[in-house]
């Protein structure tokens, strides 16, 4: 089927010249963070006064020491903001998201030097940061002036449109609805760019910057070029996914959310983990989008969840924070197990058209699971190899683990990452087996 520049959730093409596969080390290493050639910032002028555009590279940068068998990575350490976006103490999903980090938000000046601090084999070394201006103009320039033909998502923030910089460099802009200027999605524009703004991972979409002006609110990011994987799920894209090719996925997300949790500066709840959420690179890599609903973990380690507002999409929502308004890392888990029941059934995870026994898929499709008939769940474009029978099994015991009643019973994203990885290595070798025997 050919590729068409429109998707529901997308930002596009990223400039990785090969699969990132090869640098994905052997072991399940969630903390690897992204590298992205040189660091540099973007800043927009506007009229008189000038708003900062600020690569999330352009951050101070520090490596951290993880648990045994992890390597080092960098770990984005200094924070930027949209210049002349306030801190409001704001109240909706991400109820006290801005109070909560803003104390600890720094504004870099253009051409200030940054400093990665590094443990292990890496060498300590400063870094002047490069910066390039544009203008409102330009980057009106870059869309075609927000051009229909160059709009390819829509999302409660506003409008998605594809872009292209006089370098060539191809761009994702987000522009904020008119009446961006409601309290509540205010909150949501500052909150995505607080969260954007403080990680960087190969699987999630890297943040470019921000643009604050009386008119216009756009927050730009790197162009995912293939769609979501919704879409792929669906078949409005691709040629259908393999069961090595899910697998990976799944085990990019796992790795982008435990990087979340756990090796972030401060830990991150995304909150609206799910499948349109997911964007797919050429070589069918998976980075995480859309932070408009995360919310900065409790920052007290004694602390065991934050009360917040309900936030998130129908179907994905951890059944434990709608009933008790308590959010917690466990509740992006039970949305990735509800992730994996769509990645090995290819349904949604509500189906209003069929009937009761089968309309919600994780139902249906555990307790299939359960009687010991997975292979009926599997999604019928999968082919029934038993490396794929396999896989979908225990890819469907995870995603009950994922999502039991009870938080406290949820593995965590690492463990998640582990399983998969787990799960990956033994369907490799079958495939070898059975092709070596033929």
């Amino acid at each position: 089927m050919q590729k068409s520049d429109h998707y529901t959730s997308g930002f596009g093409d990223e400039k990785e010249d090969s699969d990132i596969s090869h640098r994905l080390p052997r072991d399940p290493d969630i903390s690897q963070a992204s590298s992205y050639g040189s660091a540099r910032s973007i800043s927009l002028s506007h009229s008189l006064s000038q708003t900062t555009l600020r690569s999330s590279n352009s951050f101070r940068v520090k490596a951290q020491e993880f648990a045994a068998g992890f390597v080092t990575c960098f770990i984005p350490h200094r924070h930027a903001t949209c210049e002349g976006a306030e801190h409001e103490d704001g109240s909706r999903d991400v109820s006290d998201f801005s109070t909560t980090s803003s104390s600890k938000m720094s504004t870099i000046s253009s051409g200030s030097n940054y400093r990665f601090r590094t443990h292990g084999s890496y060498s300590k070394k400063e870094t002047q940061q490069e910066t390039i201006r544009f203008s409102i103009e330009e980057i009106n320039k870059a869309t075609s002036n927000f051009a229909s033909e160059n709009r390819i998502g829509q999302g409660g923030f506003g409008a998605i449109y594809k872009g292209k910089l006089k370098d060539g460099t191809l761009i994702a802009v987000k522009r904020a609805r008119k009446n961006m200027y409601d309290v509540h999605l205010s909150v949501e524009f500052k909150s995505e760019i607080e969260t954007l703004s403080k990680v960087e991972h190969l699987n999630l979409v890297r943040f470019l910057g921000c643009l604050e002006t009386d008119n216009e609110r756009l927050i730009l990011v790197e162009y995912v070029s293939n769609g979501n994987l919704r879409e792929h799920l669906d078949g409005t894209r691709g040629n259908g996914l393999e069961i090595g090719q899910r697998l990976n996925i799944a085990i990019d997300v796992a790795h982008a959310v435990a990087y979340l949790h756990t090796y972030a500066d401060h830990p991150i709840i995304h909150r609206d983990i799910k499948a349109s959420n997911i964007l797919l690179t050429d070589k069918l890599r998976a980075k995480v989008a859309d932070f408009g609903f995360a919310r900065l973990a409790a920052e007290d380690p004694e602390a065991t969840h934050v009360s917040t507002q309900i936030k998130g999409t129908a179907g994905y929502l951890d059944p434990e924070y709608l009933r008790t308004y308590q959010l917690t890392e466990k509740s992006d888990v039970y949305s990735f197990g509800v992730l994996l029941v769509e990645i090995v059934t290819g349904r949604r995870p509500i189906e209003r058209n069929r009937d009761n026994r089968e309309r919600v898929t994780t139902r249906w499709a555990i307790r299939r699971f359960k009687e010991g008939d997975a292979v009926m769940a599997m999604d019928p474009r999968l082919r029934r190899s038993p490396a794929a029978v396999g896989a979908t099994q225990r890819v469907l015991g995870l995603a009950e683990r994922c999502m039991e009643k009870d938080r406290r019973s949820r593995p965590s994203m690492r463990e998640c990452a582990e399983v998969l990885w787990g799960i990956r290595r033994d369907s490799q070798s079958m495939l070898q087996s059975s092709s070596t025997t033929r």
